[in-house]
């Protein structure tokens, strides 16, 4: 059965399209840093600190560039060669990115966060096929059905009021399928309960269902699906199907086939 979706994560009745991610900007900074951490490698303190006073110089000749007013790469790569120099410094040797604690912090920390993107793509892809699945094959319609059929108190009785052989309507096996439409949607939770009260389980044996109870229980469903139940008297079509089911079954079958036509 249907598990309830929790109210935070259940959706309008029409849900937005899904909008493509935007791709992301180049992070100027970072491609700095990344560029002193490359050309740093294998380098002494005293050569880092030589490239460091470079790095100061070309940031003091480019000041005044207004093309390069808004560049975050210039102050970044001096800031990291301030730190691999100070950092050489205290430890002494030569540079390897691999051993460099602030490096291997941010690798993992993008590692993570990349990780968690995917999990958001793979959880958003999951979800579109989701919300494919319960608009096609029918379920919205069924749903509808379903409600309307609920409506008109014909669900959960056997009908012997109207000397029926069994139940008014059948459940189909897509009829479950249905309920997780409705409770996808919070205007339809409500009825998604009640619904779901019913069970939903189709015979376990279609063909030792009496016919009769076939066919009035066909044409019940398709004139709950064209919106023509409201003030019929199911008795009519207990009777109907009780003296001649197959043209019960025929009447059902058009009445289907004219709601699928005007569509």
């Amino acid at each position: 059965m249907s598990t309830p979706v929790s109210p935070s994560r259940r959706r309008s009745r029409v849900p937005a399209p899904g909008a493509a991610a935007l791709r992301q900007p180049v992070d100027r900074a970072k491609v700095g840093r990344g560029s002193v951490r490359r050309r740093a490698t294998g380098m002494t303190a005293t050569e880092a600190a030589a490239a460091l006073e470079d790095a100061r110089l070309q940031q003091h000749l480019d000041r005044d560039r207004e093309d390069l007013a808004a560049d975050e790469r210039g102050p970044a790569e001096v800031g990291e060669w301030e730190r691999i120099a100070q950092l050489l410094a205290t430890t002494g040797g030569t540079y390897d990115p691999a051993s460099d604690a602030a490096v291997q912090d941010e690798l993992a920390a993008e590692a993570a966060a990349a990780a968690e993107a995917e999990r958001l793509d793979l959880e958003l892809e999951q979800d579109l096929e989701r919300q494919e699945q319960l608009h096609s094959n029918g379920l919205p319609e069924r749903a509808h059905l379903l409600m309307a059929l609920e409506k008109a108190g014909l669900l959960g009785t056997t009908g012997t009021h109207y000397g029926a052989e069994g139940p008014l309507v059948l459940h189909e096996p897509e009829d479950r399928h249905a309920l997780d439409y409705l409770n996808e949607y919070g205007e339809f939770y409500e009825m998604f309960r009640i619904l779901e009260g019913y069970g939903m389980a189709p015979p376990r044996d279609p063909d030792a269902v009496p016919a009769s109870v076939r066919a009035h229980s066909a044409l019940l469903r398709a004139m709950a699906k064209a919106g023509t139940l409201e003030g019929f008297d199911v008795g009519h079509a207990v009777r109907l199907a009780q003296a001649d089911p197959a043209a019960v079954l025929a009447l059902a079958a058009w009445i289907e086939a004219r709601g699928r036509s005007s569509r």
